[in-house]
């Protein structure tokens, strides 16, 4: 009889165990080489294959807790098999059915599922392990002793995102264990290309971290060591780099094919093989017989093929528009709460800090995240008292880490939290960028689940900040479906629709003028109260012409009318940009027939582009001029205040109106 190739410890394994392992470890393998038969046979499109990498997937599956996050990527189908996700629905997701968990919308394992507690990757490599700290930092602010498990590829380690959120979960000691892959290649980039480091695990020095090498084909390795530490870590968070030596049997996905990879290195790797080796073992230690073999892998192998006639006779999704539509938003119908208290007068930072605190008061389960928003209370003070009053745990200074922490925000959602990052001037915005256009948009149209997720954005020029600090960026986020993009001109509606924004359990951009915070000040009503996010107000009424704007826009627009009493415009200040209220803006234009768009931002590809081709598509029988816009220098923001007062829209604002009115 031969041997197995591998060492095995089974100390404290039971029998039954050792069985049960071995039947997840052969299902996974038994499904992917059906599928390359089926892909052989076109009946499936693509495949990304994981043969020679199950022990990894299964035995750090097997060794945690049900309810424990796992976040795995697109070579982890043992994952979703070792948590019990049937056969027939994951087969009905690969195939784009609308069964699947994505209703036809994503590929692969590009999904996740609550009930599994499984949160799929996106085709980014890297944004999975921020959202792995927010998820292993909700179970510690909730004191679940729970550990968060995510798998990132050794080609994966070279993105920001694996950096970032190392450092994160280091310095918060957050209960995740980061598991890499190394299968020696990123798609065909060999790993001496991709980092100099010997191992990848040395990294982990760097962030204070512990880090343990395993061999990734060892199944019993994989599973002991996950078990040991997952138990360390329930007692004592920390984060832990778990580095996985194996090997990749495919090509990176089958169009790829395997020509980059060096024969010799098959054949090397094909001894390791983690079934044979296990099976091999069992049958070493009379755990199971070769008539046992051959009767459970007939048996996988009838199911998996009724399964897969299942799964290819279900239906595909059927075109409707109208439900495209309606899944991209988490469903929120809002009970707007009118506001009660006493008014008082209040300057713009005074009414959003005070919408802050309210919100914490009425939703303990919301943690605020940002840089220097703790003791320091934040560039603006928008937060000053706070760690006084709501205490480390909800309001969290954070590292220079971006995109970490917008997917540590998602992380606190998917544990049923409610998060905000600020961001320290919205500039900075692009640091995070991947994770809020494809994260955050996105999750409830892919897989249904919500991003709870409001990111303050201190943004806008005339404070002489130059072109880092001072831009108007709302048009990328306005472009992309699944994000609210929400910017108030006065006090009162910048505390009301904050308080809406969390209410909201979609993920909400708030932008705030930084010129505005002390510059202006209203009567705001005390206590909690909420203003309908979605609802422009009309600030002037009159006939001769409607200016449609938002922000500083707004104040721009009302000096120019107190200059000019004799023009009676219909001014409207948007607050809510996605989504916009089409309706008010429509009834003024028609009702005054010339239309004018402001904005801070850059005239090219702004907001005031949109709103203009609605209104020539919709209202142009009611116009008797063409629709104007006006907007800033398409330069960026200079530092300069005599060229920053000539870039600026309200530079322009006056004329265009004039010229508007006598067309």
């Amino acid at each position: 009889m031969a041997s197995s190739h591998m060492s095995f410890d089974r100390s404290g394994i039971s029998d039954e165990t050792l069985l049960h392992i071995y039947n997840q470890l052969l299902l996974p393998r038994l499904i992917e080489e059906k599928m390359l038969v089926l892909l052989r046979q076109g009946r499936i499109s693509k495949w990304f294959s994981g043969i020679g990498q199950e022990a990894i997937s299964v035995g750090a599956t097997l060794a945690l807790e049900t309810d424990e996050f796992i976040l795995p990527m697109h070579r982890n189908l043992g994952m979703f098999t070792g948590r019990g996700m049937p056969i027939w629905k994951l087969v009905a997701q690969f195939q784009g059915k609308i069964t699947g968990f994505s209703k036809g919308r994503e590929r692969s394992f590009h999904f996740g599922n609550n009930d599994y507690h499984l949160v799929g990757m996106i085709s980014h490599l890297g944004p999975q392990l921020g959202i792995a700290d927010g998820i292993a930092l909700a179970s510690k602010l909730k004191k679940e002793k729970k550990v968060t498990l995510v798998i990132s590829g050794d080609g994966g380690t070279s993105e920001g995102d694996f950096h970032e959120s190392l450092n994160v979960a280091s310095v918060w000691d957050l209960p995740v264990i980061f598991t890499i892959e190394n299968n020696g290649y990123g798609l065909s980039t060999p790993s001496n290309q991709q980092f100099k480091c010997e191992y990848i695990s040395d990294r982990a020095k760097g962030y204070g971290m512990e880090s343990v090498i395993i061999d990734g084909n060892n199944i019993l390795e994989v599973y002991s060591t996950v078990k040991r530490l997952a138990e360390s870590m329930r007692e004592n968070p920390r984060p832990v780099l778990l580095e996985c030596l194996t090997f990749r049997m495919r090509g990176h996905e089958e169009a790829s094919g395997t020509k980059y990879v060096p024969q010799h290195l098959f054949d090397e790797w094909a001894v390791k093989d983690p079934v044979n080796n296990y099976e091999q073992f069992l049958l070493d230690e009379g755990v199971i017989t070769q008539e046992q073999v051959a009767e459970i892998r007939a048996s996988l192998k009838k199911k998996i093929a009724e399964e897969v006639e299942i799964a290819f006779a279900e239906p595909a999704p059927e075109m409707d528009v109208q439900k495209e539509i309606e899944d991209i938003y988490a469903p929120h119908n809002p009970v707007i709460v009118p506001a009660t208290g006493t008014v008082k007068e209040m300057r713009m930072v005074d009414a959003i800090s005070d919408g802050l605190k309210e919100s914490m008061k009425k939703f303990p389960e919301l943690v605020l995240m940002g840089q220097d928003i703790g003791e320091y209370g934040g560039v603006f003070k928008i937060t000053e008292g706070f760690v006084e009053e709501f205490g480390e745990d909800r309001v969290r200074n954070t590292p220079l880490c971006e995109s970490a922490i917008v997917g540590a925000a998602l992380g606190l959602s998917i544990k049923g939290m409610k998060a905000m990052m600020e961001m320290q001037f919205a500039d900075f915005v692009t640091c995070g960028f991947n994770q809020i256009v494809n994260n955050l948009a996105k999750i409830h149209y892919r897989w249904g689940q919500n991003a709870d997720v409001v990111v303050r954005m201190p943004t806008g020029a005339g404070v002489g900040a130059g072109p880092f600090h001072s831009q108007s960026n709302e048009a990328w986020f306005f472009h992309t479906p699944g994000l609210k993009v929400v910017y108030p001109a006065f006090p009162a509606d910048a505390k009301g629709l904050l308080t809406a924004s969390f209410e909201d359990p979609n993920p909400v951009m708030f932008f705030e003028h930084k010129a505005l915070y002390r510059s202006i000040s209203g009567p705001v009503p005390e206590g909690y109260y909420t203003l309908e996010i979605g609802k422009a107000a009309r600030i002037r009424t009159g006939n001769r012409l409607s200016i449609i704007t938002y922000g500083m826009g707004v104040h721009w627009a009302m000096e120019v009318l107190d200059k000019h009493p004799d023009i009676q415009a219909d001014l409207i200040d948007m607050r809510t940009l996605l989504p916009w209220d089409k309706e008010a803006v429509l009834d003024s234009v028609k009702k005054t027939g010339k239309a004018l768009v402001l904005h801070e931002d850059t005239l090219t590809g702004g907001i005031g582009a949109e709103i203009a081709a609605v209104i020539n598509e919709e209202a142009f029988a009611y116009l008797d001029a063409p629709v104007i816009r006006c907007g800033s220098l398409d330069t960026p923001v200079p530092f300069a205040s005599e060229l920053e007062a000539n870039f600026l829209a309200k530079q322009r604002l006056e004329e265009t109106l004039l010229k508007l009115l006598e067309y």
